[in-house]
């Protein structure tokens, strides 16, 4: 598999998310997917790309894209993601160490940053095309981004 870093354009998307603060815990973040899942089925919105990531220190935040209209409830928020400039990388963590692609995304940009091809970095997040515990091929195609600023 070829793992490679690429410039692109993140579309605006309309979001249902649950944030909280804690220690790292991947059956939390399971948990709170499934939460946004069900949510959705009862609001009967057609859903999307699924997004992870961690704002701040010890600060996570889970949402789901829709494709329809729906009202928030409980811990739900809906928010809109801008477009945004993103660098990003596609692959499988079956076959590529998530670490490592974390270590040399954020190492090529911090030299991107020295060479004064971009001016900023922001916090990286995972997307999937789907439920990535339940759909081998949203598992198999994780996409990494850090949005950037020119």
């Amino acid at each position: 598999m070829t793992v490679d870093f690429a410039w692109g354009n993140a579309p605006k998307m309309r979001v249902a998310a649950i944030a909280w603060k804690g220690p790292w815990s991947e059956r939390r973040i399971r948990a709170e997917f499934e939460r946004l899942q069900r949510w959705a089925r009862a609001e009967r919105v057609r859903t999307g790309r699924w997004i992870f990531r961690e704002p701040g220190e010890a600060s996570w935040e889970v949402a789901i894209e829709l494709r329809g209209t729906a009202r928030a409830r409980g811990s739900v928020r809906l928010r809109t993601v801008p477009a945004a400039r993103v660098a990003r990388v596609v692959f499988d963590p079956e076959e590529v160490a998530p670490r490592l692609v974390y270590h040399a995304l954020s190492d090529w940009l911090k030299w991107r940053r020295k060479d004064k091809t971009i001016r900023g970095v922001g916090a990286p997040r995972e997307v999937y095309a789907g439920n990535p515990w339940t759909d081998r091929r949203a598992w198999s195609r994780t996409e990494v981004q850090f949005v950037v600023r020119r």
